[in-house]
C-alpha cells in the first residue's frame, strides 16, 4: 500500500483521551512497521511535532479548525478532499465517528460507540442533531467500519442494519507504561497525592455519563460504615455539563477527602492508577472503557458498572453493580476495602484479563482492514 490519509484532529498534547489515544497507539506501530507507505497526517490547526514519529508521515494542516457541525462539514466534505486530491490515498481513515460525504477516497470509520442513542440528555444539543442526522449517512459510505468492542458491534448493527457486513471489532488496550509500582514507590504516591492515606480512584471526563455524582453517594455511605480515611482522587478533564458535579463536590459533606486533579499527564496518571487502593468506574455508558485495563494492567483491582461494553472487557475480574444503584456501588467498595483475600484474587485476575488486549495486535488487524480496502 503506497498511501494512506489519517484523519488527527485528535491528536492534541495534553488533551487525548479515549479517540486520540486509539489512533495515536496503532498508528505509531503501523507507520514504524511499513516504511514503504507514505502515510498523511491531515490537521486542522499547527500540529505538535512529538505525533510525527517517523520520516515516512507527512502532516497536512487543512484549514479552517473543524469544531461545530458547519466547519465539520467544510472541513470532510471540501477542504479535507481537495487538499488530498494530489497524494490520491487508497485509504482515507477516520477515527472519530465522522467521515467526509464526498470523497471517492474509500474511508474506514471507525465509531467507537452509540452513546448519543442511549443518554440524548448528556450529549449537547447541537452535537446530538449532528450525530443523529449523519451517523446514518456515515456508516452507508464507509467503506468499512470499525469498532471497539462486540457490545458496540451489536449496538450498530441492531439500529443500522445495513452496515453488519462491513463492521468488525478492534480492541483498545493499555499503553504499557502502566505498570505495578513497588510498595515504596505506592507509598509516595500516596504522600505526594493523598496525605499519605489510601485512595478509591475515579478516571474520566467530569460529565454527567460518567456518573461521578452517583460515585460521591456511594462514597458517603462507604464513610458511614467504615470510619476510614480512605480519599477519593478524582482525575478527568472538565467536559460538557460539568458545573453541577463541581458544585456537588464544593458543597460535599467528605470535601476534604476528595481530591479533584483535572487533566494530569501520562506518568501521573500512571502512578496514581497503580497506587490507587482501587479504581472506581461506574459510567452509564461506555464502547469500551479503557481505564478499566489500564487498571488491571497495573495490578489495581477495579469496580465498575455493569452497563454498555464494561462486562465483555472487565469480564470476571472486577466487581460490578448497576451504574444507578448507588447502595450496590457503595457495597461493592466496602467489599473491596472488608475483604483482603477477594482483592488479592482481582489483582491476579485483572492481571490476566488484561493480557488478552494488545496494541501490537490491534494495530495488525487495522491495517489488514486498511489493506483489504485497498485491494478493492
Amino acid at each position: 500500500m503506497k498511501c494512506v490519509a489519517l484523519n488527527a484532529l485528535f491528536l492534541q498534547p495534553n488533551a487525548m483521551e479515549g479517540y486520540g489515544n486509539y489512533v495515536h497507539e496503532i498508528f505509531k506501530r503501523l507507520v514504524k512497521q511499513h516504511p514503504e507507505t507514505q502515510f498523511i497526517y491531515v490537521f486542522d490547526r499547527p500540529y505538535d511535532a512529538s505525533f510525527i514519529t517517523a520520516d515516512n508521515i507527512l502532516p497536512l494542516v487543512v484549514n479552517p479548525k473543524a469544531r461545530h457541525a458547519l466547519s465539520f462539514k467544510y472541513w470532510y466534505d471540501v477542504k479535507v478532499p481537495l487538499a488530498l486530491k494530489k497524494y490520491a490515498p487508497q485509504v482515507w481513515v477516520q477515527p472519530y465517528g465522522f467521515a467526509s460525504l464526498t470523497s471517492k477516497i474509500p474511508q474506514l470509520l471507525v465509531v467507537h460507540d452509540l452513546a448519543f442513542k442511549h443518554y440524548p440528555d448528556f450529549i449537547p444539543k447541537h452535537h446530538l442533531y449532528y450525530y443523529r442526522f449523519y451517523t446514518p449517512k456515515f456508516l452507508k459510505k464507509a467503506a468499512k467500519v470499525i469498532t471497539v468492542s462486540e457490545f458496540s458491534k451489536a449496538d450498530i448493527v441492531q439500529h443500522y442494519p445495513y452496515a453488519a457486513a462491513k463492521t468488525s471489532v478492534i480492541y483498545n488496550a493499555a499503553k504499557p507504561g502502566f505498570q505495578p509500582l513497588s510498595f515504596d514507590e505506592k507509598q509516595q504516591v500516596k504522600a505526594q497525592y493523598a496525605e499519605g492515606c489510601e485512595y478509591f480512584l475515579f478516571v474520566g471526563g467530569i460529565h454527567p455519563r460518567k456518573n461521578l455524582m452517583n460515585l460521591l453517594k456511594a462514597f458517603t455511605i462507604f464513610k458511614r460504615w467504615q470510619k476510614s480515611n480512605m480519599k477519593l482522587i478524582v482525575v478527568g478533564r472538565l467536559a460538557w455539563d460539568y458545573e453541577a458535579v463541581m458544585n456537588k463536590i464544593e458543597t460535599y459533606k467528605h470535601r476534604n477527602d476528595v481530591v479533584v486533579m483535572n487533566y494530569v499527564s501520562d506518568e501521573v496518571l500512571q502512578a496514581l492508577m497503580a497506587s490507587a487502593y482501587a479504581l472506581v468506574y461506574p459510567s452509564f455508558f461506555e464502547g469500551f472503557g479503557v481505564p478499566v485495563i489500564e487498571a488491571m494492567q497495573s495490578e489495581t483491582p477495579v469496580i465498575c458498572s455493569n452497563a454498555g461494553s464494561l462486562p465483555e472487557i472487565a469480564g470476571d475480574a472486577a466487581l460490578m453493580a448497576a451504574p444507578d444503584n448507588v447502595e450496590a456501588l457503595a457495597q461493592q467498595m466496602i467489599l473491596m476495602y472488608k475483604d483482603e483475600i477477594k482483592r488479592s484474587q482481582l489483582i491476579a485476575a485483572g492481571k490476566q484479563r488484561a493480557a488478552q488486549f494488545n496494541w501490537d495486535s490491534s494495530a495488525q488487524q487495522f491495517w489488514e482492514a486498511m489493506v483489504n480496502i485497498a485491494a478493492k
